[in-house]
């Protein structure tokens, strides 16, 4: 079960047994909170496991982002490495498990991204971080709204004191509920102009390996225009790191705003911040 559609089928089939839990918990997110909902034993282990181990070792294809807004590296050159890696990426992007997630959200004008505009993989060693920030809130050539984060993760025997989790902030990213990156746990998660997450700091001598997707649509989140660059945050104990974040958004804000982005340009298996 590794092409395309059988991955698909497999993701879909999970989704839809668990559609009413994951509702559920879509609409029981805590007030201020992204919506969001996980679910573990996506896959079949020995799937999940493989998809681990086919993440293609350290070499200079690896992308490292290394700064005061995250440590980690990402990886674009899917076409390289072993086609599993391919496949359960563009699983997540067919009709059957748009449509899955779809019943689960609420949300029934998603659209998914085939180019990955910001979709991959991305890995995580000890140290490394993201810190709390929202996502650029369009596709590739502003034409869409991000929806929709899918956080799959298949580092084995992964527990939360290995730190590498998720984190989903309030409105005023003063107090996260953390959701630990499992092994074979998906997360799905709302994106709007509010909705904060970070990964906190790797403890483990591991890596902490993760398989992104994004889904978007033509209407806005909340029904207005609105247009912003990913935006970075400092944690409640960084408030320095908040002075110097708020002014590094509003340059960047501005760099994108007065830049034409041109249309129809292939960003296929380019990864941005993936979490």
């Amino acid at each position: 079960m590794t092409t395309t559609s059988d991955i698909a089928s497999a993701i879909a089939a999970r989704l839809e047994e668990n559609q009413d839990a994951l509702r559920g918990a879509w609409t029981r997110a805590p007030e201020g909170v992204a919506r969001h909902a996980v679910i573990d034993g996506l896959l079949d282990p020995a799937l999940a496991l493989r998809l681990y181990h086919a993440f293609p070792p350290e070499s200079e294809d690896w992308r490292r982002l290394d700064s005061f807004r995250e440590r980690k590296k990402t990886f674009a050159k899917l076409d390289r490495i072993d086609p599993v890696i391919g496949a359960a990426t563009d699983a997540f992007q067919a009709a059957e498990v748009v449509a899955a997630v779809a019943a689960i959200t609420g949300i029934d004008d998603l659209e998914p991204d085939p180019s990955l505009y910001a979709g991959g993989i991305s890995k995580m060693d000890r140290d490394d971080f993201l810190n709390p920030h929202i996502d650029n809130s369009h596709d590739a050539d502003r034409s869409r709204y991000r929806r929709l984060n899918l956080l799959y993760y298949v580092s084995p025997d992964w527990r939360a004191e290995h730190g590498g989790n998720l984190e989903l902030w309030d409105k005023r990213v003063k107090t996260p509920l953390e959701v630990p990156s499992l092994f074979n746990r998906l997360v799905i998660m709302e994106t709007d102009r509010t909705s904060w997450h970070s990964v906190n700091p790797v403890t483990a001598d591991a890596a902490r390996c993760c398989v992104s997707n994004y889904y978007f649509s033509a209407a806005s989140p909340d029904g207005s225009d609105y247009y912003h660059v990913t935006s970075f945050m400092g944690r409640p104990e960084q408030p320095l790191l908040r002075f110097v974040n708020a002014a590094d958004n509003s340059l960047r804000q501005q760099i994108a705003s007065s830049l034409k982005i041109s249309r129809g340009k292939n960003l296929r298996r380019l990864p941005e911040n993936a979490s």
